[in-house]
């Protein structure tokens, strides 16, 4: 018999479960958050990753249909064009130890007739402040859309297209990027500097907080 302290012993080989940490209990806690439920009119679900360890938050705008149907986030088309534009994999993305997806709205908002309704406002303040804390390790952070960019950056410009224009005055902590919705597609045609100066920007940034760069990248994108 192993003694632990006085008066109580351990079997040899013994195991317990570890009591969750301060990071591991406020994902639970925000994943029951029911805050919303009256003006959602559906069932809330918030989505949403982080690990104390995380190296780069992606602030998006908030689950769609798809995501709250599964409960992965950015698992969707939009997801599908992000994770193109980051030059990254599945796996890379979901590694919660590289990557936290944190959106505006935890919960998706429900439709309106030109698409899903604005994020809900309950959720930066009474959660952000308490998850970003807990990410001691943070790197980068993506601002996915105008609501997050206005939230978060000091100086936006009036328009998303002047603040993606000028994304380099933002970094080394914000990068800044439009929505990857399949809608946005007529704008980046009419906007072709994205592709050819923000988002080789983008995939630096990624590969070196990723550490991707010292493993050679992925390749396939």
């Amino acid at each position: 018999m192993l003694p632990v302290h006085r008066g109580h012993y351990l079997k040899p080989y013994q195991h317990y479960a570890k009591p969750p940490n301060k990071m591991e209990a406020l994902l639970t806690k925000t994943r029951q958050c029911v805050v919303c439920t009256e003006s959602l009119g559906h069932e809330p679900r918030p989505v949403l990753a982080a690990h104390r360890q995380s190296k780069i938050a992606i602030i998006g705008q908030e689950p769609g249909s798809v995501v709250h149907r599964t409960g992965i986030p950015w698992d969707d088309q939009s997801g599908e064009n992000l994770r193109r534009w980051m030059a990254i994999d599945n796996a890379t993305f979901y590694d919660k130890k590289q990557i936290a997806l944190i959106p505006m709205g935890f919960c998706y908002p429900g439709k309106e007739k030109s698409g899903d309704l604005p994020p809900q406002k309950e959720c930066v303040p009474l959660w952000h402040p308490s998850l970003f804390e807990e990410m001691k390790q943070l790197k980068l952070i993506l601002l996915i859309g105008k609501y997050a960019q206005d939230y978060y950056l000091d100086s936006p410009e009036k328009t998303l297209t002047s603040t993606v224009r000028n994304f380099r005055q933002y970094l080394p902590n914000h990068f800044v990027l439009p929505h990857p919705s399949p809608r946005n597609n007529i704008w980046q045609a009419k906007n072709s500097w994205f592709k050819t100066e923000v988002l080789p920007a983008l995939r630096g940034d990624i590969a070196k907080c990723c550490g991707l760069a010292e493993l050679g990248g992925h390749h396939g994108f």
